[in-house]
């Protein structure tokens, strides 16, 4: 998954087996650049716990957010 680094960057969670607690399914998660991940088929998202952690990039699917919608979620309003 490609991104450009100016922009903030969605996936969705579409499954979160052995993951339960860091994961819900069905959830929109903050996604960070990481090139080494990606070559991986991994990606980096900031998770439950607030932190950013390696997933397998499976368990995602990648959306895109209205500009409006992105500035509400850096704001959080």
């Amino acid at each position: 998954m490609s991104r450009k680094a100016d922009t903030q960057h969605y996936v969705l969670c579409v499954r979160n087996e052995n993951y339960p607690v860091s994961l819900e399914a069905r959830k929109i998660y903050e996604c960070i650049p990481d090139p080494q991940a990606e070559a991986h088929a991994q990606i980096r998202v900031i998770d439950e716990s607030g932190e950013d952690y390696l997933y397998p990039r499976d368990l995602f699917l990648p959306i895109e957010i209205p500009e409006e919608a992105t500035r509400a979620f850096a704001h959080g309003l």
